[in-house]
């Protein structure tokens, strides 16, 4: 790899958390992952009358969705990449910026836990951007804590997650490398939309997202760690991360929890760290902040990736980079 390649890729790093930091998410109406939901709710229905055969249907889904949004998004910068490669690079720029948020994240975490001293109604109405559970009857102190818990677990679901593959494929090929971001962001949205216990046609999108998170959730909780200064907090997580019925989610959620020496609750649910309080708005804040700084050392790894990865892939193969 070239040092202009690898500046090339660095700058499509910066380029796509620049957009993010200063444009956020764009609407809905003009969003590639809100399109690919809408094809998603079109397949949410019931094909069959039977669980089994509802459960077959939910493969093919689950198989077949990311796999063509992969495929439509490598091809589009593909022909970018044909046409100039500067296009190419701005083209997958802007798949890397459209398949991960942290902007939006904090905004609407710091909207909540602030909202959650003043004005309950609206604050209720805020955090189901949040997360899906009913906010009707939660406390000011619930709200918060369904705010920071969301906070550490989409630092792992909405950055690192598509960022770290991309990052790792850029420097080979610029279309693989969004074709793999634009794969994983499908594979969560599936299982956002359909991954419940209700929904036998999202039990394979539901596995599926489990495998692939694994990686993604530990590295964000690794990340929280670091920007805490508190390598413990990890360790201290061990106990409380495997509560959840999600195996991946309650990593980056603990040990936010630890590292804020707080509890984290979801009613009938689970308790994360049951010995502290529940967040307070000065612990909201401080989240906040925590995965924010967090966000900044995702993307540092990202960028060391994709310096290192073509070296270390020519060691592994004893291909020259």
């Amino acid at each position: 790899m070239t040092f202009t390649a690898t500046l090339t890729v660095l700058a499509i790093i910066g380029l796509a958390f620049g957009l993010d930091l200063a444009v956020g998410e764009p609407p809905d109406a003009v969003h590639p992952v809100a399109w690919f939901g809408r094809v998603v709710a079109l397949v949410d229905r019931e094909w069959t009358e039977s669980e089994r055969g509802q459960r077959l249907v939910g493969v093919v889904i689950a198989v077949c969705l990311p796999l063509a949004a992969a495929g439509v998004v490598g091809g589009l910068v593909l022909v970018a990449s044909a046409a100039d490669p500067l296009a190419g690079a701005v083209a997958a720029a802007l798949v890397l910026f459209l398949t991960t948020s942290l902007r939006m994240l904090l905004e609407l975490t710091r909207t909540v836990v602030e909202g959650s001293a003043s004005d309950l109604e609206e604050t209720r109405g805020v955090v189901r951007g949040l997360v899906g559970r009913d906010a009707t009857a939660l406390s000011p102190a619930l709200l918060r804590s369904a705010a920071v818990e969301s906070a550490g677990e989409n630092l792992a679901d909405g950055l690192v997650a598509s960022v770290l593959p991309f990052a790792v494929l850029a420097p080979v090929s610029l279309p693989a490398a969004a074709a793999a971001a634009a794969w994983v962001k499908a594979v969560n949205t599936l299982d956002s939309m359909l991954g419940y216990r209700s929904k036998p046609i999202g039990t394979a999108s539901a596995r599926l997202d489990d495998t692939v998170m694994w990686l993604p959730a530990r590295v964000a909780a690794l990340a929280i760690a670091i920007v805490a200064v508190d390598p413990g907090a990890i360790r201290r997580a061990r106990r409380w991360a495997r509560v959840p019925t999600s195996p991946n989610s309650g990593w980056p959620m603990a040990t936010l929890a630890c590292a804020l020496e707080v509890r984290l609750e979801k009613p009938d649910a689970y308790v994360l760290c049951a010995d502290g309080a529940l967040p307070t708005v000065d612990d909201g804040e401080r989240a906040v902040r925590l995965v924010g700084a967090a966000g900044a050392v995702v993307v540092f790894l990202a960028a060391v990736l994709a310096v290192v990865s073509p070296a270390a892939v020519a060691a592994l193969t004893g291909v020259g980079p």
